[in-house]
């Protein structure tokens, strides 16, 4: 990605984002091609000016080894325990424009809204990965008509 989008807090998220008190969906874009595993109890332990360099950090590869060697040490120290490691995502649906994912799909036909292959693929990385990461277990999925919305995606 270039630019400012690895960075970006969508409007579906404002409810939230002056404090940072979640983690932005940018954030857990990065925390996903790192391969850190990081709770909502880690993000509490960490200063509000580390959530922001966090939110900031660049997105190269060489960057995101980084962020997993600087998260797994910091989170050592944090009460709740260390981060955990996973395997980095590379090849996960969102990070290209063909087929949309089955369980974007329907979520998506839950909510009477038709998302197109071909308006799928226009869509940046961040705004594909926001979709799927909505239609999951355990996220509120008040937050995906929201972001369908926003990414002018409702039909």
């Amino acid at each position: 990605m270039s630019g400012d989008r690895h960075r970006r807090i969508f409007a579906f998220e404002a409810d939230f984002s002056g404090d940072l008190r979640c983690i932005p969906m940018a954030v857990r874009r990065k925390l996903d091609l790192a391969g850190v595993k990081l709770k909502l109890a880690h993000w509490h332990g960490l200063s509000e000016a580390e959530r922001r360099d966090l939110l900031a950090w660049p997105d190269s590869t060489e960057e995101l080894e980084r962020l997993h060697r600087w998260l797994l040490a910091r989170s050592a120290d944090l009460p709740q325990g260390p981060a955990r490691a996973i395997d980095p995502l590379h090849t996960a649906a969102w990070l290209r424009g063909g087929a949309i994912p089955d369980i974007l799909l329907e979520s998506c036909r839950q909510l009477g809204v038709t998302l197109r292959a071909e308006r799928w693929s226009q869509l940046d990385e961040l705004e594909r990965f926001a979709l799927v990461k909505l239609c999951h277990p355990g996220h509120e999925h008040r937050n995906l008509p929201r972001a369908l919305e926003e990414f002018d995606l409702k039909s």
